[in-house]
């Protein structure tokens, strides 16, 4: 295998077509197609299936692309590393953000920090499911992700950053500064999907105390949930960042679930396939700087001992 074989290989499955890749790479279609033949003689596997419709990747395919994904990064990684030798750091980093993440907390200070500190670096934040980021790290397309902590993942490496605790948001009748779970469980509730970690928490809290919760409708989407929320429709719970965001968007109130006191630790997650490029090295720094500052502890999230 060569590398100018894998990048091929990597842009028709991005692309799906074996001819709108040979316009993308400026090459002949039935020289790309040798490429790939050659590629799939190397391996002695069919990479790819051919239809009317275009091409996808066999399972075998599917695995070499994830590899392949993972081999070009490196290298181009290594080759920024070599050239920013004495010189400025530039280039994109990609950071994913699960739903719900103490973006508030986090994202605007990051993005002021990067330009103040890296004006050659780009951030791109892609929002998400926390499976979805996961396997786009898996695959190469995102540098780190900021998302509630999960079981551990083959070849992902997560580092704690932060734990929040969870908050009750409403507009109607405000129960006061704190709440039981058992009065919450009278209350008409909003709640993201069941593959959600909040929901997840907020499930196995009511489990624990034998409670059955009164879910009235599953919200994904922030803008649909603060507009139900503040229609006075139900309640929701969300962690305290966006819980802050929530409540003032929707004019409401927050109080704090404090029996039991429920909460949900943010980490960091990485490709363990594969090192940093130096600018994605750089904003991480910048990022674990952030976390460990007073301003984000007065704003009730807990440094992870």
């Amino acid at each position: 295998m060569n590398l100018r074989r894998l990048k091929y290989f990597v842009k028709i499955v991005d692309i799906g077509s074996l001819t709108q890749a040979a316009e993308v790479l400026h090459i002949a279609q039935p020289a790309l197609s040798q490429q790939v033949a050659t590629l799939e003689g190397e391996l002695d596997q069919q990479l790819l299936i051919r239809t009317k419709r275009g091409v996808t990747p066999t399972e075998a395919g599917k695995i070499l692309y994830t590899h392949a994904r993972t081999i070009l990064r490196q290298c181009e990684q290594a080759q920024l590393a070599v050239n920013s030798i004495g010189q400025t750091l530039r280039g994109q980093v990609a950071i994913g953000l699960a739903p719900g993440t103490s973006t508030s907390s986090l994202t605007m200070p990051l993005l002021q920090a990067v330009r103040n500190e890296l004006p050659e670096v780009q951030v791109y934040l892609h929002e998400n499911s926390g499976s979805v980021l996961n396997d786009k790290l898996l695959k190469g397309q995102l540098d780190m992700a900021v998302l509630y902590e999960r079981s551990p993942l083959a070849g992902i490496t997560s580092q704690p950053l932060l734990k929040e605790d969870l908050w009750l948001v409403g507009t109607c009748d405000c129960p006061g500064q704190s709440v039981d779970l058992l009065a919450v469980s009278e209350m008409n509730l909003l709640l993201p999907c069941d593959y959600s970690a909040v929901r997840a928490r907020v499930d196995e809290a009511f489990s624990l105390r034998r409670l059955t919760a009164k879910i009235i409708g599953e919200i994904d989407s922030i803008s649909t949930l603060t507009a139900a929320i503040a229609s006075g429709m139900g309640v929701t719970v969300l962690p305290e960042s966006a819980a802050r965001s929530l409540c003032q968007a929707a004019n409401g109130w927050m109080a704090r679930i404090a029996t039991p006191s429920m909460h949900l630790p943010l980490a960091l997650n990485m490709s363990a396939r594969g090192g940093l490029s130096p600018q994605a090295q750089a904003v991480k720094e910048i990022l674990l700087s952030l976390v460990s500052r007073p301003s984000l502890e007065n704003r009730e999230l807990q440094l992870v001992s």
